[in-house]
């Protein structure tokens, strides 16, 4: 289906860079974009009024749209700082979701405080005001469903806001890119993970392949969580929790749940260990940047969502 081909997208590239823009250093001085010349071209990409919008919509909380192709209304913001948790890269803008995926995410803090031993989370992105296409990083995280956790506990103090901004997350995945490093990898993640994906409404968390291996050899007990983790280029530092679309939503697009299978056999992870997808090679000609869709090829609500006070 090309609307979920555009998930791979953005990752493919990343892996050819070998590059993590979730680690892409923020600024404690960030400017206002400056204002477009004509708002309402036709031809102008979705990203650039999206990117835009410094505030949620003030409509009734819902998703519109695929989680790569759509939109949010009545979005909130995650506090940026909790007991159990601090925001990253602040300047970004991008720290908000609809009020359940906001929820899940204090949920999850707390329980990676109970479960881990860790002191809390740190949070990555998450979705912009109004959701939407994004000037640059992620293909998905545009209906309020998306959030990305990184895999470095936090600290048993405040950051400073150019800590928050500059700071990187831990590179959980050995040199060699076969498997976790044992130096950094260790009982607690798959703990902070594993409660992740337990929750119900969590239909899919995105991790590095080696960080799928780690996890399929080390879970005992039920694993039946195991088939929400889905290998993902580019995730590395942060594992990338999916909310599902939640019930009534009739403008939101799910994705088809993930088969039940552990995902575990070495068929199912052969793919993402070949040298090819490890190591490969820069393309002849660089890619020509991506212009992203127009608001007339997003959902037609999202009009309404991006004009909304």
């Amino acid at each position: 289906m090309i609307r979920h081909s555009i998930l791979f997208a953005l990752p493919l590239l990343i892996a050819a860079n070998g590059l993590s823009l979730a680690q892409d250093k923020g600024t404690v001085d960030p400017k206002p974009l400056p204002p477009l010349s004509n708002p309402k071209d036709p031809k102008l990409p979705a990203k650039e009024l999206f990117g835009r919008a410094l505030s949620a919509a003030k409509l009734p909380p819902h998703p519109v749209g695929f989680y790569a192709k759509g939109c949010m209304a009545g979005a909130e913001a995650l506090p940026m700082t909790g007991e159990t948790w601090q925001v990253m890269r602040l300047s970004r803008n991008r720290y908000w979701a609809l009020p359940a995926m906001v929820d899940l995410v204090k949920r999850l803090s707390i329980k990676a405080k109970k479960d881990a031993g860790w002191n809390g989370i740190l949070v990555g992105d998450m979705s912009q005001p109004r959701g939407g296409p994004m000037l640059t990083g992620h293909a998905s995280h545009q209906v309020g469903l998306d959030a990305d956790i990184w895999l470095t506990p936090m600290p048993n103090r405040l950051l400073s806001r150019q800590e928050r901004e500059e700071m990187s997350a831990v590179m959980m995945v050995r040199e060699d890119r076969l498997d976790v490093d044992p130096k950094v990898w260790t009982p607690t993640h798959l703990n902070v993970i594993r409660d992740a994906a337990q929750e119900p409404q969590v239909q899919r968390i995105f991790v590095n392949a080696a960080i799928k291996k780690a996890l399929c050899r080390e879970a005992k007990g039920d694993r039946g969580w195991l088939s929400k983790i889905r290998p993902m280029y580019g995730h590395d530092y942060h594992f990338h929790v999916r909310m599902k679309c939640p019930d009534g939503s009739t403008n939101c697009e799910a994705q088809a749940p993930p088969n039940e299978d552990e995902g575990c056999k070495p068929s199912d992870l052969a793919f993402w260990f070949k040298d090819s997808i490890i190591h490969p090679k820069p393309p002849a000609k660089p890619p020509e940047p991506r212009r992203g869709p127009t608001l007339a090829q997003l959902p037609a609500e999202c009009k309404q969502v991006l004009n909304a006070p």
